[in-house]
């Protein structure tokens, strides 16, 4: 389940704070803070024993040395080497647990983006392509591995580091160090420039890489492939996906390079120090300035080198994470999506379903912006009935259909389940009562009795044999290679369309529900495989309440109530005969399928 930590809902702005955003991100590592200690803890050890090396080897140089004291020099040697070792145990050991709370909060996050689209309405992914939503899982998410793996520790170690280090170096000889840290302000204003820089630039190359994400994935499927090579558009597509790379090329370049000679710039200058310090104190002493000894010299050295490799770490770490802000805003901004479809406190749960479905002067638009796409339905469903849902495209058949399981939900009225509103149900409830079989039949690139088991995880094989020949499809699969543990193919384009249908019903089958949603189940079929289909949709009908949305006519006569919708209206309610006898907008579809009907 994503963290409730996660999915929380800011203040307007928050994207773009930046002192709330930062806030934000802390919050992220509060689960693993007793690890992070930890951390911290290891990283205050490697700093003094770091900072304790320059000062043994100041002793080394002015004492053991000089005055020929072997035993103190065997120790002070032996310091030296139990420093190096304690340093790199801690180094690991921090390394260890920092990566594992990294890739912990990395979990987290993607755990909570893909819970947050797995509630969001229908409406959202009909506005949003899929490309852009994997992006935005992998390569965001992806791009902020550095940050959350290993920048937090490498902040606090640096810092660590750079404190402890400019307290021993004050301690040697205070003069020293103030020329040593005379530029320090200089480089810390160039590199949050850089960073800023940087962090524009990512936003772009992120935008760049889910419009590449979003191609690849719209042009290389199976269907996209077929549309291409069809249409003679194989080279087209080809050159627009080499312009959309070639715009990422610029802006990993762009990325890459900014700020890169202003940073070079700072390591040319800290790598001069040494030869800075050795003159200053050169020219200190012949101008007759205080006696520094060659120990306190090479010590300060010692750990000025000590001191500009976690400063210049620092500052790239600053850089990183301005850099990583671009990241983290984009993952909130889906952190932060509305959910417009969510279980009410104390929703009903019914245990036991009849199928009495209700749609009581419903009303439904998209925004506030369209006009109606439903208005002022009223229709009952009994229990065990069925109802046909007919007329022109745009009629808004399919919104109908897809209230009842709450795909969308009203704008005005209610849609009820056995007198219950559908919003006042608890999801499982509306799960287990509603089954759905629509024209675009979708299947997993797995095995036939994992797509049918996607219905009921705990099916056993005889369950899956029965739905299998209730939807007249068994016979087909038991014949394959590999009967049910035959590999479907991405979206399942190893099977005909009628049997993608019958693979669909059988799933359906399988989970049983007390209501069923027809939308154009036959309608891309032809009239053989349609007759087949529509047999096992009859078995699956039965004693069902079933809503047929229904394009070929012919599949309906028998339906207990017709209604035909126009402009989002009801326009006709019957039987069939009774709208024949009207000779209203029914009779008109009617004839007009008699016509399109092949002569035999």
């Amino acid at each position: 389940m994503p963290r409730d930590d996660i999915n929380w809902t800011p203040s307007p702005g928050t994207s773009t704070d930046q002192p709330r955003q930062v806030r934000r991100i802390l919050k992220l590592f509060k689960p693993y803070r007793a690890r992070l200690t930890v951390v911290g803890l290891l990283v205050g050890a490697a700093s003094l024993v770091t900072v304790a090396t320059p000062f043994l080897l100041k002793e080394t140089l002015d004492v053991a040395i000089p005055q020929g004291r072997t035993g103190l020099l065997s120790l002070l040697a032996l310091g030296m080497i139990l420093s190096a070792v304690l340093t790199s145990i801690f180094g690991v050991l921090q390394t260890l647990i920092s990566t594992t709370v990294g890739q912990r909060v990395m979990h987290d996050l993607r755990t909570a983006v893909y819970g947050r689209l797995q509630r969001m309405s229908l409406a959202f992914f009909t506005r949003t392509r899929t490309g852009e939503v994997q992006s935005r899982i992998a390569n965001d998410i992806g791009g902020m591995q550095a940050t959350v793996t290993s920048t937090a520790t490498s902040l606090v170690s640096n810092l660590t580091s750079v404190v402890a280090t400019i307290i021993a170096m004050i301690a040697l000889d205070w003069r020293l160090t103030v020329v040593s840290l005379l530029l320090l302000p200089v480089f810390v204003w160039i590199s949050r420039r850089v960073g800023n820089e940087r962090k524009k630039i990512a936003t772009q190359r992120q935008k760049q890489m889910a419009v590449m994400a979003a191609t690849v994935t719209e042009s290389l499927s199976v269907s996209g492939i077929l549309l291409g090579r069809t249409m003679g558009r194989s080279d087209s597509l080809t050159q627009s996906f080499s312009e959309e790379s070639e715009g990422l090329v610029d802006l990993e370049v762009r990325s890459n390079m900014a700020g890169r000679w202003r940073m070079a710039v700072i390591s040319i200058v800290m790598a001069a120090m040494p030869a800075v310090i050795y003159w200053t104190a050169g020219i200190a002493l012949q101008m007759g300035g205080p006696d520094v000894s060659i120990g306190t010299i090479v010590a300060f050295v010692s750990l000025q080198q000590g001191l500009f490799r976690p400063a210049v770490s620092l500052l790239s770490t600053g850089v990183q994470i301005q850099t990583s802000l671009a990241l983290f805003a984009r993952i909130f901004e889906y952190l932060d999506l509305p959910i417009d479809i969510t279980e009410r406190e104390n929703a009903v749960h019914l245990d036991s379903i009849k199928g009495e479905v209700a749609f009581e002067d419903v009303e439904f638009h998209y925004d506030d912006k369209s006009g109606p796409i439903l208005d002022g339905i009223d229709i009952t469903v009994p229990a065990g009935n069925s109802l046909a849902i007919v007329g022109p495209t745009g009629a808004g058949k399919s919104t109908l259909g897809y209230l009842v399981p709450r795909l969308y939900d009203v704008t005005g009225g209610r849609v009820t389940l056995d007198g219950v509103d559908v919003r006042d149900l608890d999801f499982d409830t509306l799960a287990r009562a509603v089954g759905v079989v629509s024209q675009e039949t979708y299947l997993f690139h797995a095995s036939v009795a994992d797509n049918l088991r996607f219905a009921k995880p705990d099916a056993t094989d005889e369950e899956l044999y029965t739905a299998a020949r209730a939807a007249q499809i068994h016979e087909h699969i038991a014949g394959l290679p590999d009967g049910y543990d035959t590999i479907v193919g991405e979206r399942g384009h190893r099977f005909s369309g009628g049997e993608k249908q019958r693979l669909a019903i059988a799933r359906t089958i399988l989970r049983d529900p007390p209501v069923l949603i027809l939308d154009e189940a036959t309608s891309a079929l032809d009239n053989r495989t349609e007759a087949a289909v529509q047999d096992a949709i009859d078995a699956l009908s039965a004693n069902r309440t079933t809503l047929t949305i229904a394009h070929r006519l012919s599949t309906i006569r028998s339906a207990d109530q017709i209604v035909v919708l126009d402009s989002g209206h009801v326009a006709e309610r019957g039987t069939h005969e009774e709208l024949l006898d009207q000779d209203g907008r029914y009779a008109a579809l009617v004839r007009r399928d008699a016509q399109l009907e092949p002569t035999s």
